[in-house]
This record gives C-alpha cells, sequence and structure tokens, in this order.
C-alpha cells in the first residue's frame, strides 16, 4: 500500500524557516513535486524533484525554497525566508504507473 506523509508544518513569524519531509511507504520518490493549496485557492505546484535530481520551483519561491532528496524515501522542503503568501496546506505528490499519490498535508502558517 502506498503512502505519503509529511511533516513539519507549523506557525512561524514572517522571515523565519520550516523544513517538510515527505516520506513514502510502498513506493520510491522518483519523481515528486511539493504543493500547496492557500485558503480559497486552487493547489499549486511549488517545487519539484526529477529522478535524475533536476529542481524546479516556482518563481514565488525561487530563491528561498529548495527542495532536496535524502533517499528514495524521503523528500525535504527547506523553506527560508517564509512569508505571508506562503500560507497554506503543503501537499507532496507523486506518481507511478498512471496514479497520482498525495499525502494528507501539514499546515503552513506565516504571520506577518
Amino acid at each position: 500500500q502506498v503512502q505519503l506523509v509529511e511533516s513539519g508544518g507549523g506557525s512561524v513569524q514572517s522571515g523565519e524557516s520550516l523544513r517538510l519531509s515527505c516520506k513514502a511507504s510502498g513506493i520510491i520518490l522518483y519523481d515528486m513535486g511539493w504543493y500547496r493549496q492557500a485558503p480559497g485557492k486552487q493547489r499549486e505546484l511549488v517545487a519539484s524533484i526529477a529522478k535524475d535530481g533536476s529542481t524546479n520551483y516556482s518563481d514565488s519561491v525561487k530563491g528561498r525554497f529548495i527542495i532536496t532528496r535524502v533517499n528514495a524515501k524521503n523528500v525535504l522542503l527547506q523553506m527560508n525566508d517564509l512569508k505571508s503568501e506562503d500560507t497554506g496546506v503543503y501537499y507532496c505528490n507523486t506518481s507511478r504507473l498512471g496514479l497520482d499519490y498525495w499525502g494528507q498535508g501539514t499546515q503552513v502558517t506565516v504571520s506577518a
């Protein structure tokens, strides 16, 4: 059974940092992405890492967030210089053989 579990969210002040973790069971995180969903908004991709280690970031987080693969089943999202607009529920996502897998999400709240 495939399961993705996010952790590391919390409430911080603007300018502070958080590190999110996505741990997988039942699947290897070849290509995976971190998404966030702010209240009243659609879920958006903020960072992704491919099997070859290449990374991509949305313009809104480029230079502040860093995605890294610890091992085949653990991917981190280091979030620095957090802003109030980074507030939302963060989800990790991967797919395999045409099926999409999501974690339950972890809440990040940044107050000004």
